[in-house]
C-alpha cells in the first residue's frame, strides 16, 4: 500500500519518514496553502460571513505536487500541528485535494517520538469541524476588525496603520501603564538600618527600624530619621522574642506556552519569537548524535498544565537514580490548569525524562539547548519533592524603638537542588541569621539612616505583557509572540532596553481607537470575545451568529466614527532632540522611514537637513580614539563600533564603562551577562577585573 501524510515543515516530515518506514510518504505543506486574499476583505458580510478562500501565491507547484502525490495514494493522513489552525489546514488541504471531510484520515501528535507517533497513527479521526470553525471565526473576525479600522487609520493619521483585536489592546496597556508612569508623583521615606554583631559571632547581620513606642513607625524625611538616629546614641540593643519555624517552597508547574515565554524572557534574554521559533524546532525534531531524528519536546502551544502519567512515571524513576528518594514528592504532584485553559494538549515538558541536557547539547543550536534546559529541569524540577527553609524572626529592642531581623536557612534543598524560577524584579536576598536568644545584648557595628523615594509603575517588558494578557484573558497560546512582533513593527511600541515603551504613533492611534472604538480597545470587552470563540471551539455556539453579533454594533460604531471625525486629520507630535541642525539652527527632531528612525530638520521642506541618529557610549576607541557608539546589525542585535568606521575597524559585543583602565587610561569594557567579565580591549594591555561571581567565590 501506498500511503500519503501531510505535515507542516519540512523538519516534521523528516523525523516522522523514520518511525513510519517505506510504506509512508510524509511531505509538507510549508504551512497554510489557502488564505483570505491581501488585497480585499475576502468575506461576503452579507450571506452569513462566508469567506473567499485563494491558494497562497507562490504555492502553485506545491499544491500541484500534493495533489499529484493524493492521487497516486491509496489513503491520505492529514497530520498538521493539534491546534486550531493545525485543524484548519488539514481542512483546506481536504478541499484542495478532493478528499471525503467524513473519512477518519486526521492523525495527531502530541509529541513526535516513535510513540508519539504510532499512537498517533492508530488513533486516526474526522476532521474536528468546530475547532475548523472556531479558526475561521477569529480569522473572519480579525479580517473584519482590520480591514475596516485601518483604511479609517489611514485617512485620519498616516498611511500603513493597522488595527487588531489583540494588537491594539496590547497598545492600550503600554500607553495606560506610561501615562500611570507620568502622573506618578515620588514620594521621599527613609530606612534605618542596623548592622549588628551577636555575642561569638564575626559576621554582622542586618536589621530594620520597624517603630516606637509599641507603634509602627513609617519615616517620612531626613528630620526624623536624624532625629531617632540621635535618641539611639549608645542605646544597647538587645534581643526580643525570637521566633523559628519552617517554611515550606513548592516547585512551579511545567510551562504551558506563556510561561515558557516569560521564563525565557528573564532568565535567556529571549524575545517571545525567538522562544517559539527554537521550541518548534524541538517539537518537529533534531537529528540527535546516536538516536537519530526526534522530537525533544512535547507540543508548544498549549494552556494545560496536564502531564501524562507515563511522563509522570519516567521523571520520578529518573529523580529517584540521579538524586535519591528523599527528592520524591510523598505524593503525586497534580497541576490545575486555569479555568479557561482548553486543555488540548499537555504541558510543555521533555519527551524522554532521562535525556538531560548535557546528553543532547552537540546535537543542539545554542538556542535549542539553552531553550531545552530551561524546559527540561523545569519539568524535572515539577516533580520533585518541596524544599524545607529554617527560618527566624527577631524583635530587637533598643530602649523603646524595635528592629526587626529575619533570616532563613536551606534545611532540605529539595527541587531547588535544580531549579528556582525567575522573578519580574529582584527580592531581597535574606541569608541565615546567627544563633539569637531572648535577652542576649548585641553590639551595633554600624547604624545608618538611608533616603528613598517611592517608584513608578515598571514599563512593561515582554514577559510582563505576556502575563497580563494571559491573566486578563487576552488572545491565545498561539498569539503572544505574534501580537508583540506586529505591534513593535507598526511603530506603535518600540524598545527601550528590555522595557516597551509606546512611541508617539502609539499613543495617538490608541487615543483615537478610545474615543471612536471603545471596545475594541477595551480589555473586558476583549477577553469576552475570546470566551465567545472558545465556545465555537467547544461547539457551544455557533460561528456565524457569534461574527453576527459583534458585527452589528461594530458597524454602527464605524459609521458614527466617520462622522465624528468628517474632515479630521490627527497630527502625530514629533520626538523633539537635543541635536542642533548645523544648517539653520533649529533643534532636529526624530522621523521614521523606510529604513527605521532618522534625525530631521523641523524646518523642512526650507531645510532638508537630515542626518543618521548617533547614540554616544561615552566610551572612548581603544584603537583610534573615536567615540565609540551604540549601533544595530542588520538583524536587529545591538553592538558597539567607532564612530570613525569604516577607517577604524573596531567593533564589540561588550558594554562600554564609564570606568577606565587603571594600567592605560584606556576604557573598560563588560562582557554580558550578571557576571560579565570587566576588561581593557587596548592592545598590548591585557588588563581584567574579577568578576562579582569570583570575588563571591573568594569570599566564601
Amino acid at each position: 500500500m501506498s500511503n500519503l501524510v501531510i505535515v507542516e515543515s519540512p523538519a516534521k516530515a523528516k523525523t516522522i519518514q523514520k518511525y513510519l518506514g517505506d510504506n509512508y510518504e510524509v511531505v509538507a505543506s510549508m504551512g497554510h496553502i489557502r488564505d483570505l486574499p491581501k488585497s480585499k476583505i475576502g468575506v461576503d458580510i452579507e450571506h452569513g460571513f462566508t469567506p473567499q478562500y485563494v491558494n497562497i501565491k507562490g504555492k502553485e507547484d506545491l499544491i500541484s505536487s500534493l495533489v499529484k502525490e493524493a492521487k497516486k495514494s491509496d489513503k491520505v493522513y492529514l497530520a498538521t500541528d493539534p491546534d486550531r489552525e493545525g485543524e484548519a489546514i488539514s481542512w483546506h488541504l481536504a478541499h484542495l485535494l478532493d478528499l471525503d471531510l467524513k473519512d477518519e484520515n486526521r492523525v495527531t501528535f502530541n509529541e513526535i517520538t516513535k510513540t508519539g507517533v504510532q499512537n498517533g497513527m492508530a488513533h486516526p479521526r474526522q476532521i474536528d469541524q468546530a475547532l475548523v470553525d472556531a479558526q475561521q471565526a477569529r480569522r473572519i473576525l480579525d479580517r473584519i476588525v482590520g480591514y475596516k479600522i485601518s483604511p479609517f487609520l489611514w485617512r485620519k493619521i498616516r498611511r500603513g496603520l493597522s488595527a487588531g483585536r489583540v494588537q491594539s489592546v496590547a497598545v492600550k496597556l503600554i500607553v495606560d501603564r506610561e501615562e500611570e508612569i507620568r502622573a506618578f508623583k515620588s514620594e521621599e521615606y527613609w530606612t534605618i538600618d542596623a548592622s549588628l554583631l551577636a555575642e561569638g559571632s564575626r559576621k554582622a547581620f542586618p536589621a530594620k527600624y520597624h517603630g516606637h513606642g509599641g507603634k509602627k513607625q513609617e519615616i517620612k524625611d531626613k528630620e526624623t530619621a536624624d532625629a531617632i538616629l540621635a535618641a539611639l546614641q549608645g542605646v544597647e540593643f538587645q534581643v526580643g522574642t525570637v521566633k523559628k519555624g519552617v517554611r515550606k517552597k513548592s516547585p512551579a508547574p511545567p510551562f504551558i506556552t506563556s510561561t515558557l515565554q516569560q521564563e525565557a524572557s528573564r532568565k535567556l534574554g529571549f524575545q517571545a519569537r525567538r522562544t517559539m521559533k527554537a521550541a518548534q524546532e524541538l517539537y518537529e525534531g533534531v537529528e540527535v548524535e546516536g538516536m537519530g531524528a526526534m522530537g525533544l519536546i512535547t507540543y508548544m502551544r498549549t494552556d494545560s498544565l496536564r502531564l501524562s502519567d507515563e511522563a509522570v512515571k519516567d521523571a520520578a524513576a529518573f529523580i529517584e537514580e540521579k538524586y535519591g528518594k528523599p527528592y520524591l514528592p510523598q505524593t503525586k504532584r497534580v497541576y490545575k490548569s486555569k479555568a479557561s485553559a482548553q486543555d488540548g494538549h499537555e504541558a510543555i515538558r521533555p519527551t524522554v525524562a532521562s535525556l538531560t541536557p548535557d546528553k543532547v547539547k552537540g546535537s543542539l543550536t545554542s538556542d535549542q539547548y539553552k531553550l531545552y534546559k530551561l524546559i527540561w529541569e523545569r519539568f524535572i524540577a515539577s516533580q520533585m519533592a518541596t524544599a524545607l527553609l529554617d527560618t527566624v524572626s527577631a524583635d530587637i529592642h533598643a530602649g523603646d524603638y524595635l528592629f526587626k531581623a529575619s533570616g532563613y536557612s536551606v534545611k532540605f534543598d529539595g527541587f531547588t537542588v535544580l531549579y528556582v524560577e525567575g522573578k519580574d524584579e529582584e527580592e531581597e536576598d535574606s541569608g541565615a541569621l546567627p544563633p539569637l536568644e531572648t535577652g542576649m545584648a548585641l553590639k551595633v557595628k554600624a547604624l545608618d539612616g538611608n533616603q528613598h523615594f517611592t517608584q513608578p509603575p515598571a514599563r512593561f517588558t515582554e514577559a510582563s505583557l505576556i502575563k497580563t494578557l494571559e491573566e486578563n484573558g487576552i488572545g491565545r497560546p498561539s498569539t503572544y509572540a505574534p501580537t508583540i512582533t506586529t505591534i513593535l513593527q507598526r511603530n506603535y511600541v518600540e524598545r527601550d532596553a528590555k522595557a516597551l515603551k509606546p512611541t508617539p504613533l502609539g499613543e495617538v492611534t490608541t487615543k483615537l481607537m478610545e474615543d471612536q472604538f471603545s471596545n475594541i480597545v477595551d480589555v473586558d470587552f476583549t477577553a469576552n470575545m475570546e470566551k465567545n470563540l472558545d465556545g465555537v471551539e467547544e461547539g457551544k455556539t455557533d460561528w456565524v451568529s457569534t461574527l453576527d453579533n459583534f458585527y452589528k454594533d461594530f458597524a454602527a460604531t464605524l459609521e458614527q466614527a466617520e462622522k465624528n471625525m468628517d474632515g479630521t486629520r490627527i497630527k502625530v507630535p514629533d520626538e523633539e532632540t537635543d541635536v542642533v541642525c548645523e544648517l539653520c539652527g533649529r533643534k532636529m527632531v526624530i522621523k521614521m522611514g523606510r529604513f527605521g528612525k532618522f534625525l530631521a530638520c523641523p524646518g523642512f521642506p526650507e531645510c532638508k537637513n537630515t542626518k543618521k541618529i548617533v547614540q554616544e557610549t561615552g566610551g572612548i576607541c581603544p584603537l583610534c580614539g573615536g567615540k565609540v557608539l551604540a549601533k544595530k546589525s542588520k538583524n536587529g542585535k545591538g553592538y558597539y563600533g567607532c564612530e570613525n568606521n569604516p577607517t577604524c575597524s573596531f567593533m564589540t559585543w561588550d558594554k562600554p564603562l564609564t570606568d577606565l583602565c587603571p594600567q592605560c587610561g584606556s576604557t573598560l569594557f563588560k562582557k554580558a551577562g550578571r557576571y560579565g567579565r570587566i576588561h581593557c580591549l587596548k592592545p598590548d594591555c591585557g588588563y581584567e577585573q574579577a568578576t562579582g561571581k569570583e570575588k563571591k567565590e573568594k569570599e566564601e
